[in-house]
C-alpha cells in the first residue's frame, strides 16, 4: 500500500459514513462495503433499511457503526411513518439514523411541523442511545430557509445537521458547511454529504466544520 494512501486513510476515513444507498445494491455490494469500511476504520456504514440485518452480521465485533436512512430520499411521507421506520430500524440494529426533513413544509414556511417531526424522531433515537442526523437538502433551499431550518435542527434534539441526500440537484458545499457552523456552533455536529469524491474536497469540508463525511468512495 502506498504511503500517501496510508496517510490519507489515517486522516480522513475516521470521518466517513461509507455509503451505498443505491436501489439495486446487492448482498455482495453490501458485503464489499462493510469489508472495506472495517479495513479503513470508517465511522459507519450507511445503507438502506432492508440491509440492516446483513450489515449487523457483517460488522459484528467491529467498531464501525450501523447507519440507515429514514424518509429517504424525498422526506415527503407522514411523520408517523418516519417514527415507525425509525423504531423498526433500531430494533433491527441501527445505531445511527439519517432522516430527511419534509422539504415541502419548509417551502411552505410550516416550520412548526418540521420541528415537531424532528423532535418525534429524536425522542425515539435518544430513548435507545441512537444518533440522529437530519438531512435538510440544502440545494433545494434559499438562504433564509437554510438559516431557519438549521436553527430548528439545532434546537429539536438532533445530534447532526446534514447537507444532502445525494439524490437531488446538488450536494455539499463549503459555503453551506460554514453557514451551518456559524449557526450551530458546537451545540450539534455537521455532516457533509453529496458529491464528496476526493480527499481535497473532504479536507475543505472538515476545515469548514464538518465532523462526518458521507461518501460512496474511500479516499
Amino acid at each position: 500500500m502506498k504511503l500517501q494512501y496510508v496517510v490519507t486513510l489515517i486522516m480522513y476515513e475516521k470521518y466517513i459514513d461509507y455509503t451505498n444507498l443505491k436501489p439495486d445494491a446487492s448482498d455482495a455490494d453490501i458485503e464489499r462495503l462493510c469489508n472495506e469500511a472495517k479495513a479503513a476504520g470508517c465511522a459507519s456504514v450507511c445503507v438502506n433499511p432492508c440491509h440492516i440485518h446483513l450489515v449487523k452480521s457483517l460488522l459484528q465485533g467491529s467498531p464501525v457503526k450501523i447507519c440507515t436512512v429514514v424518509g429517504f430520499p424525498l422526506g415527503a411521507t407522514f411523520a408517523t411513518v418516519k417514527v415507525a421506520e425509525t423504531k423498526q430500524a433500531i430494533s433491527y440494529g441501527a445505531e445511527e439514523i439519517d432522516m430527511v426533513i419534509n422539504i415541502g413544509r419548509v417551502k411552505s414556511a410550516r416550520y412548526r411541523h418540521v420541528r415537531d417531526e424532528i423532535k418525534a424522531v429524536a425522542d425515539v433515537c435518544h430513548k435507545h442511545n441512537v444518533v440522529l442526523k437530519v438531512i435538510i437538502e440544502t440545494c433545494l433551499l434559499t438562504e433564509d430557509e437554510k438559516r431557519q431550518v438549521i436553527q430548528i435542527v439545532a434546537t429539536s434534539g438532533a445530534d447532526f445537521v446534514k447537507t444532502s441526500t445525494g439524490f437531488s440537484t446538488g450536494g455539499a458545499t463549503v459555503e453551506d458547511i460554514k453557514l451551518m457552523k456559524e449557526i450551530v456552533g458546537d451545540n450539534i455536529k455537521i455532516k457533509a454529504s453529496g458529491g464528496v469524491r476526493d480527499a481535497e474536497f473532504a479536507k475543505k469540508l472538515i476545515k469548514a466544520g464538518a465532523s462526518r463525511i458521507g461518501s460512496s468512495k474511500l479516499f
